[in-house]
């Protein structure tokens, strides 16, 4: 374990966590929403500090980006826990882990040998992926300072539920960010995420002021955010606060761990809200998993 940071102390050996909105309040030998930050006696650790569980070389396009770096290799790596609680997650092994035995069995790989290992895979990019790299901000400063120096770029795929404090110690050392805005009303991010809209929407501002690459995906659920309101909202969210150049991704749902009665997503559907998007000024929209 690695202490962590952002957090600070309460009474009676609390700890509170500044990581992200949720602000967990830990008491001694209790692990926060995530899974992988624990006050012991006093202090938050990480359980995930250098414990990468996933490795992989992927296609940049498969993060996804389209409009950065295209054609080059992204050494892509996460570790375990989240801060949401998706009703549908597609990594929900990672994302979803709680059992500290598993995370102390990951051997450790300290931030210079990921960048020695993009570098020997000839990768262009570092890429924090797979589960939320918010929950291993730490880690991802640390490579993202030794990957930059290295000349290598950074990419980030988040949910953007950070605090203001992580993201400014981490948004400044990404390149290229894709964000899930998952859908457009507190409502769905309460009932499918456990988690609140505005501070999503406000990281993701953020991060578009630093004037750095800036990527979005939504994942269309057939009756959960897929109707014309729920998607003009997003537009218009994205048209009137970022900019029509934002690459925008929408992407199929197929049935999987609360959601698994839904059917999976229509390509018909996507090619709607593309038509939609389209018309409405979007010129970079693509549709992915159909």
């Amino acid at each position: 374990m690695v202490e962590a940071g952002f957090y600070h102390r309460g009474r009676g050996g609390t700890v509170v966590c500044d990581l992200c909105p949720r602000g967990c309040v830990m008491v001694p030998g209790e692990a926060g929403f995530c899974g992988v930050r624990r006050n012991e006696a006093g202090t938050l650790y990480s359980l995930v500090y250098g414990r990468p569980a996933a490795m992989q070389v992927d296609p940049i396009e498969k993060k996804p980006f389209r409009e950065y770096l295209p054609g080059t290799a992204a050494f892509s790596f996460g570790t375990f826990g989240c801060n949401l609680d998706c009703a549908c997650c597609q990594n929900d092994e990672l994302s979803g882990c709680r059992r500290s035995d598993v995370m102390a069995a990951v051997p450790v790989r300290e931030p210079d040998e990921i960048v020695r290992l993009a570098r020997h895979y000839r990768c262009a990019s570092v890429a924090f992926t797979y589960n939320e790299p918010t929950v291993f901000a730490e880690y991802a400063i640390d490579v993202a300072t030794v990957a930059r120096r290295e000349g290598l770029a950074t990419l980030l795929v988040s949910n953007a539920y950070i605090s203001r404090k992580a993201a400014e110690a981490l948004f400044p050392l990404i390149d290229a960010a894709n964000f899930d805005l998952k859908g457009c009303s507190e409502e769905f991010y309460r009932e499918h995420c456990r988690g609140r809209l505005a501070p999503v929407l406000e990281s993701i501002r953020y991060f578009h002021r630093l004037g750095r690459h800036l990527e979005l995906t939504n994942l269309v659920i057939p009756t959960r955010n897929d109707s014309p309101e729920m998607i003009r909202a997003l537009l218009d969210w994205v048209g009137e606060q970022l900019s029509p150049d934002v690459p925008l991704h929408f992407t199929a749902f197929f049935p999987h761990l609360r959601l698994n009665r839904l059917p999976r997503t229509p390509r018909s559907t996507l090619e709607k809200i593309r038509e939609l998007a389209l018309a409405r000024g979007f010129r970079h929209v693509y549709l992915g998993n159909c």
